[in-house]
């Protein structure tokens, strides 16, 4: 829980719609995610803001492929 409560708010945001993505998934995906999952998404949370709405909505294509699993997710968000 102290990990879900911590993702939770490194999901807030800069952007609005950024936000609005990531509560949706920590909602509906993070409790469904195994350990690997969970890595990536803490790599996603790294990137800035920009450059993670950016890869969300498809205007950038990520070259690493560990990645694309938590962006689909993201994405039905």
């Amino acid at each position: 829980m102290k990990e879900f409560e911590r993702a939770r708010w490194r999901c807030r945001r800069g952007l609005l719609e950024l936000d609005i993505i990531l509560q949706r998934f920590m909602d509906r995906y993070y409790t469904q995610l195994d350990a690997h999952g969970l890595q990536q998404f803490e790599r996603l949370l790294a990137l800035p803001d920009n450059d993670l709405w950016d890869l969300i909505t498809a205007r950038q294509v990520t070259v690493d492929e560990d990645l694309l699993q938590i962006l689909k997710l993201l994405q039905r968000s």
